[in-house]
């Protein structure tokens, strides 16, 4: 079974990855997601807050070292 840490990490790169294809092919604006996340990492190192960390520990995720 997968950790927060993981889940979390995860699920940013498919954030990503997904927001830079929809540049690719629909629209630069789609950029706009991408920035959006890095933002997110960004202040979630600093402060430890993470929406995406909360939902998965409700969803039953283990916890990791990073999200507790």
């Amino acid at each position: 079974m997968m950790t927060l840490d993981a889940a979390v990490m995860r699920f940013a790169a498919l954030i990503v990855l997904a927001s830079v294809m929809l540049a690719i092919f629909v629209h630069p604006y789609w950029l706009g997601l991408t920035i959006f996340a890095g933002l997110n990492m960004l202040q979630a190192s600093f402060t430890g807050f993470c929406p995406v960390a909360m939902l998965f520990k409700k969803l039953g995720v283990r916890p990791g070292t990073a999200f507790r």
